[in-house]
C-alpha cells in the first residue's frame, strides 16, 4: 500500500519532500502518478472555491513543515497578531517556522526529512550550544551552534552523513563546519567516526530563500475567517 505521506503530496498537487531521498528518485509517486490518489484520480478536475484554495495552501505549508493543526494554527495566529506592527507578516511566519530545531537539523543536511529530524531530536541525538535539546519546536537564534551528540555520532543512522554532505549545499543562512573524519575498524567492519560536524545559525532566511510552495496571503485569509 502506498505510503500516506506520498498521498498527501498527490492530493495537494505539489512535491513537499516528506519522504527524504525517495522524493528525489524516479520512485517518487509524484513522478509516476502526478494526480490525486484514487481510481478516478486522473479524471478528477475540480474548480476550487476561494475557501478551497485557502484550505489547500494551508495544508501545503502545514505538511511542508510537518506540523499538527494545533501547532500550525498557533504560529499563524501569533503572526497575525503582529500584522501592522511588522513590515511583512508572511516573512515573520516563515522565519519562525524555519527557526524550529527540526527544520534547522533538516536544512543542515543532518536528516533526510523534517519528519526524520523530529524523530532524531526526540531521541536526544542533538546538542544546541552544548546542551541536549529534545524538543523539535525549540526555536534557534542567530549564533546558536547545533551539533550531533558525541555518543550518537557512532550510531548507524549517522554513518552515511559524511558522504551525503559532500554533495549537499547548505542554505546561506546556515553554516556547516565539518572537520577530521577518522576511520575505525571494528571486527572487520569499517566505519566512519565523525570527529566534528557542527552547524551554526548565521541569521534567518527571507521568504524567497525559504521558498515554501504556497501563497502565504491565502493562509492568513483562511485563519482570518
Amino acid at each position: 500500500m502506498q505510503n500516506a505521506k506520498c498521498k498527501i503530496c498527490r492530493r495537494l498537487g505539489v512535491k513537499l519532500f516528506l519522504k527524504g531521498e525517495k522524493c528525489f528518485s524516479p520512485k517518487c509517486p509524484m513522478v509516476r502518478k502526478a494526480y490525486p490518489p484514487g481510481q478516478k484520480g486522473k479524471r478528477r478536475v475540480r474548480a476550487l472555491s476561494e475557501y478551497g484554495k485557502e484550505l489547500r495552501e494551508k495544508q501545503k505549508l502545514k505538511n511542508w513543515y510537518n506540523l499538527e493543526e494545533r501547532q500550525f494554527q498557533k504560529y499563524v495566529k501569533e503572526a497575525l497578531k503582529k500584522r501592522g506592527k511588522v513590515e511583512d507578516t508572511g516573512t515573520l511566519l516563515i522565519k519562525t517556522l524555519e527557526s524550529r530545531l527540526d527544520n534547522v537539523v533538516f536544512r543542515l543536511g543532518f536528516a533526510s526529512s523534517r519528519w526524520k529530524a523530529r524523530q532524531l531530536i526526540s531521541h536526544r541525538h542533538f546538542l544546541v550550544n552544548g546542551k541536549v535539546i529534545n524538543i523539535p519546536s525549540y526555536l534557534v537564534k542567530k549564533g546558536d551552534k547545533i551539533k550531533i551528540r558525541p555518543t550518537s555520532s557512532k550510531k548507524t543512522v549517522f554513518q552515511n552523513l559524511p558522504i551525503a554532505l559532500k554533495k549537499y549545499e547548505t542554505p546561506a543562512w546556515l553554516e556547516l563546519n565539518t572537520q577530521v573524519l577518522a576511520k575505525r575498524r571494528d571486527e572487520a567492519t569499517a566505519s566512519l567516526i565523525i570527529e566534528k560536524l557542527e552547524g551554526k545559525v548565521r541569521g534567518l532566511p527571507t521568504l524567497e530563500e525559504a521558498a515554501p510552495p504556497v501563497e502565504i496571503s491565502s493562509i492568513f485569509e483562511y485563519y482570518s475567517r
